[in-house]
């Protein structure tokens, strides 16, 4: 696990600064470091260097065997902590082979140090389990990042470096579930994964099999998994610190695998079908994370795991099934089969949370549909919600942590589309705005009271193009970093 630490000076046969263009000329932002910008700068731009976002050029150094650039882009009077973040974790991730580095970037505040570290952390990333022989040609990620600041010494700056780690430690969990191969990730061994690690960061388990599901009359959960050897799971996750002045509930879609059951995916693709339980990890990381954190929010995580397979077993196009609480639906995709699994939990979580007190918000997080990604991208999600207020303390949070969301309607016109002659309702309605149709179904399942928001991150969960930035190929553990802002921001409110 990569280590943070802060320094007044370089520490590190490696040093990590910025350059961008200012008025079209191009520009070398060192931070509190001392180099020889002038010759440097020479050399850049007798290569061509562009200083564009993304870009690392690595010289030999001085005072360091070597001096890493990083794009920083166009420069002005207050360059945004996102970008310093991308930056960071672009050299971050062109330093594998190395075992530490100093980070120089330009940085007015502890929040600017932050980011760096942040992003620095977050791009020391390889997932490297299941090579073989090839495993030794591999070179490790980063094991120890400085940042050289005038804040070094501060409490708050130090516990900013604190934070980055256990950002980076849980974010790196979320991205390895995402990877793990579905031969090896079924719900039962996520659910033990987490299981065997939650007692390390306080947090209580809880573990419905099967047997426990269909006893319950969880029927979402039981109609996704039972075309599949590997039996459904419900795991609920539970951080309660002895004072906390706010109590939310986390669920997480979690598809260990999704062939689309008897409406089989294309071929083509399908492989990435393994992260379709990104929404699950992002929460069971995030929970752990408020928990290292030791926030004074209460937080329970639920994840639905099933595996949505083909067999003479399987939900059929036109099943009937009766959701957690009652509510009959009628099946006529069995691959839109997310909604189905969060519909239990979203429904259990609501009841406990009741039973305890009461919940003063729920927030699902989900690769939910093909249509988010039409509607905005791999780089961007959605929010839904029922509640304003706690949407706009949502996007808040993401203006903190960096991560890109977008908030989406939920029509009315788009929900009698979802009207079923046999059932309450059924799972799929409109073809257009199919994100907005997925979102108000679930709605259906939400106490109007209770404020609830739905994440909508199919695009950005797995990276199948190149890495950019603190992002790998792969898992990118998307929600994790603005879950935990919104819980900060709540323990900041009286």
């Amino acid at each position: 696990m990569v280590k943070v630490k802060l320094t007044d000076k370089l520490d590190s046969d490696v040093l990590v600064v910025g350059f961008g263009t200012l008025k079209k000329n191009l520009k070398i932002e060192a931070g509190s470091s001392q180099i020889d910008s002038a010759s440097l700068l020479t050399t850049l731009v007798a290569m061509g260097a562009t200083g564009k976002a993304d870009e690392v050029i690595k010289l030999p150094g001085k005072t360091s065997k070597i001096i890493v650039f990083t794009g920083l882009g166009e420069l002005d009077s207050n360059i945004e902590p996102e970008r310093l973040r991308r930056a960071a974790g672009a050299a971050a991730r062109e330093l594998s082979g190395n075992k530490s580095a100093c980070f120089a970037l330009p940085s007015k505040s502890v929040v600017e140090i932050s980011a760096i570290a942040e992003g620095a952390a977050l791009g020391s990333y390889a997932f490297t389990e299941f090579r073989g022989k090839s495993k030794d040609e591999q070179k490790a990620p980063l094991l120890q990042v400085s940042i050289i600041t005038k804040f070094a010494d501060t409490a708050q700056a130090k516990a900013s470096a604190k934070r980055a780690e256990i950002i980076a430690e849980q974010t790196f969990l979320a991205r390895d579930l995402i990877n793990t191969p579905p031969s090896h990730l079924t719900p039962n061994s996520f659910a033990l994964r987490v299981k065997k690690l939650a007692s390390k960061y306080g947090v209580k388990v809880e573990i419905l099999n099967e047997a426990a599901l269909r006893k319950g009359g969880y029927g979402g959960i039981i109609g996704v998994g039972q075309g599949s050897a590997n039996p459904p799971t419900l795991l609920h996750i539970s951080y309660k610190p002895v004072k906390f002045k706010k109590k939310f509930a986390f669920v997480g879609k979690g598809i260990t695998f999704d062939t689309g059951g008897l409406a089989l995916k294309p071929a083509n693709g399908m492989e990435a079908m393994k992260a379709d339980m990104s929404g699950a990890a992002a929460v069971v990381a995030a929970v752990f994370a408020i928990a290292q954190l030791k926030l004074p929010i209460a937080v329970d995580g639920w994840a639905p795991l099933a595996e949505n397979m083909v067999s003479d077993t399987a939900t059929r196009p036109s099943d009937v099934i009766t959701i957690y609480g009652g509510k009959t639906v009628e099946v006529l995709n069995p691959d839109a089969e997310g909604r189905l699994v969060l519909a239990d939990a979203l429904v259990r979580a609501a009841e406990v949370g009741k039973k305890s007190g009461g919940l003063d918000a729920i927030i699902d997080v989900a690769t939910l549909t093909g249509a988010q990604v039409v509607a905005l991208g791999t780089r961007t999600s959605a929010v839904m919600t029922n509640d304003d207020e706690l949407c706009n303390q949502f996007l808040s949070a993401t203006s903190i942590s960096g991560e890109m969301f977008w908030p989406m309607p939920l029509p009315v016109e788009l929900r009698a589309s979802l009207d079923s002659p046999i059932a309450d309702i059924a799972n799929i309605g409109d073809r257009m705005g199919g994100m907005l149709v997925a979102g108000l179904f679930l709605k259906e399942f939400v106490d109007p009271n209770l404020p609830w928001l739905h994440l909508d991150i199919a695009g950005p969960a797995f990276n199948t193009g190149s890495a950019h930035g603190y992002t790998p190929v792969g898992g990118t553990g998307i929600a994790i970093r603005s879950l935990i802002c919104l819980a900060e921001l709540a323990s900041s409110q009286s």
